[in-house]
């Protein structure tokens, strides 16, 4: 069984305490140094050579997004953000996944008292899942805008809703599809990325800027129309309903049922018993198996599933977990992702 080798970065003595004894509740984890700033954590990075790094954002001397930036150019490893659920929180927090951290957890979690088991599993196992992970590339590269594939004359398109589900490392993945869109793609998109309450809003305002398309966090009576990306809010369920006039709106409802929220499984189901076979989804990188038991439904209904290739998945979880259950009509690795949407629609 493999053992991770962790390094803990955080100005403060009790935070750097009590995630220790988080880790040291789990044999799979050791503890290989502390650091008390982004300088600290590049030397000991640079000689330790952790599995996994925990980094907080702000700290003295050196922060951990200016420290991020550095030792991923020299001495890639994985990082979790410790981030804060505040605007600026999440706006670091996003610029770290960017930079190349495999995912985040909300630091208030950690120092709950007495923590609830769950909170507790979750935060091992992503810890865990990001320590096996495939390093993600910074994203750092130009979209370049292409014109959408020839269509054959008096054709019309074949789709009229895309899904696009993740959860670990789903912001850099689908950073590198959303802004190849343009803005005659002739179906909505919903993007359902597992995040916790307080982060999918900034991240639609951030695609929003790089994006053909307009982003927007989904909102309650949304109707769905090409055009718009509109990203599932976290802390909710988003399903679809058809209105009186016979168009297709956004449902947003709270649901203490699920363990994600939003969940990939709850909108995929919904979606397909309005869409039926006019549905097409995309499952990228992430860990669990959010989105078999949806996938299932839209194959039901005769829509088309997409799912990401190990050699390009950070975390190869939801994709493997739907193309092993057959319900896959494509894998491909995340590079030819979008080309595969263009020739279902």
């Amino acid at each position: 069984m493999s053992r991770y080798g962790v390094l803990i970065v955080d100005d403060s003595a009790f935070m750097r305490r009590a995630i220790s004894l988080l880790f040291e509740k789990d044999p799979d984890f050791f503890i290989v140094g502390f650091a008390r700033n982004g300088l600290e954590a590049i030397e000991k990075i640079r000689r330790f050579k952790p599995d996994v790094v925990t980094m907080d954002v702000e700290m003295p001397e050196m922060d951990g997004i200016t420290a991020l930036a550095q030792f991923m150019k020299t001495h890639p490893v994985a990082v979790v953000m410790l981030s804060t659920q505040t605007d600026e929180g999440a706006e670091a927090t996003l610029t770290a996944l960017q930079l190349g951290a495999v995912d985040f957890f909300p630091k208030s979690s950690l120092i709950k008292d007495p923590m609830e088991p769950e909170i507790l599993d979750d935060f091992l196992m992503r810890v865990k899942a990001a320590a096996s992970a495939k390093l993600p590339l910074g994203i750092n590269a130009v979209f370049v805008k292409e014109a959408v594939a020839e269509r054959k004359n008096n054709s019309s398109p074949s789709v009229d809703l895309l899904i696009i589900g993740c959860s670990t490392g789903g912001p850099s993945a689908i950073q590198s599809i959303l802004p190849r869109f343009m803005t005659d793609f002739p179906a909505g998109i919903v993007v359902v990325q597992h995040m916790p309450p307080g982060f999918t809003k900034p991240l639609a305002d951030r695609f929003d800027t790089i994006c053909n398309l307009k982003v927007k966090e989904a909102e309650d009576g949304d109707v769905v129309m090409p055009g718009i990306i509109y990203v599932a809010p976290a802390g909710y369920q988003t399903l679809f309903q058809k209105t009186y006039d016979g168009k297709t709106a956004l449902k947003i409802v709270p649901d203490e049922s699920k363990l994600y929220k939003p969940s990939i499984d709850v909108t995929l189901h919904s979606a397909s018993l309005v869409y039926r076979d006019r549905l097409l989804v995309v499952i990228l990188t992430g860990m669990g198996t959010d989105g078999v038991i949806g996938s299932s439904e839209v194959k039901r209904q005769r829509g088309r599933v997409i799912v990401e290739a190990e050699e390009s998945c950070i975390v190869y979880g939801m994709p493997k977990a739907v193309y092993e259950a057959g319900y896959a009509d494509r894998q491909v690795s995340l590079s030819n992702i979008y080309q595969e949407i263009l020739s279902f629609i």
